[in-house]
């Protein structure tokens, strides 16, 4: 059995023993392709009740979480906290990244899925990890590429701040979800085709194979390797005809 179908047989599981037990169970943080798989099979138990949620709202990597409260009569809180890494010393800091945050802590000998987003302000990092790691992680990092660094678990993280939006206009001939990510990411028609065909294209957490789908307003279209956005409409249209069309970039 392959690790898509370990991870289907995973899934199918957790849902009925969350159901015939009535009890929450939760996965581990799912990446855009783990969720495209889920959002697969997840028909399977349509029955079954799930939420969907990462630590904050706007987090790409997320948890799924069986079970809900109208049926099992008590809330069990998604088992997520989030550490606040920052340079003890921002003057003498280097320019800290995701990847430099997260191999930091890959290093620890921690697993990629159990760590969740880590969005960056201002130097600082916001670490979602799963509950029963969290102080492990608070006190073994120490220090971000050559940069010494302080820890700490935070009850109130910054919920308007840490994933931010602009609003990008664009102008295409239609809503095409390939020309739009063309337009917004400043590649060709070609390039952005063969991002469809080797499935870095995801639209609300399930795989887009179909270049050609038009967006629906609300829509969220992450692209690995470039980035995500939201799709608002259009606006406008253009004395040529064209589509004037607004996305909210997270940047």
């Amino acid at each position: 059995m392959d690790d898509v179908e370990l991870l289907k047989k995973r899934f199918s599981e957790l849902a009925n023993k969350s159901y015939n037990a009535g009890i929450y169970l939760f996965t581990d943080f799912l990446g855009l392709a783990e969720q495209a798989i889920f959002n697969e099979v997840e028909k399977e138990f349509s029955h079954i009740k799930y939420t969907l949620f990462g630590g904050a709202d706007g987090t790409e990597r997320v948890m799924v979480r069986f079970g809900d409260e109208e049926n099992l009569g008590y809330v069990d809180d998604f088992p997520i906290l989030c550490i606040k890494c920052a340079p003890v010393s921002q003057k003498f800091a280097d320019k800290l990244t995701h990847r430099d945050f997260l191999g930091a802590i890959l290093n620890l000998g921690i697993e990629r899925k159990n760590i969740g987003d880590i969005p960056i302000i201002d130097n600082v990092g916001y670490v979602f990890v799963k509950r029963d790691i969290a102080e492990y992680v608070k006190d073994s990092l120490s220090r971000v590429k050559h940069t010494d660094v302080r820890t700490e678990i935070i009850e109130q993280i910054p919920e308007g701040e840490l994933y931010k939006t602009e609003r990008r206009l664009v102008q295409a001939v239609g809503e095409r979800v390939d020309a739009i990510v063309a337009k917004v990411f400043h590649i060709s028609r070609d390039d952005s085709l063969s991002l469809f065909k080797k499935g870095l294209v995801f639209i609300d957490g399930r795989a887009c194979e179909n270049n050609s789908k038009n967006l629906k307003v609300g829509e969220t279209v992450s692209v690995r390797g470039y980035g995500r956005l939201i799709y608002r409409g259009y606006a406008s249209t253009s004395k040529k005809g064209k589509l004037n069309i607004e996305v909210d970039l997270f940047v």
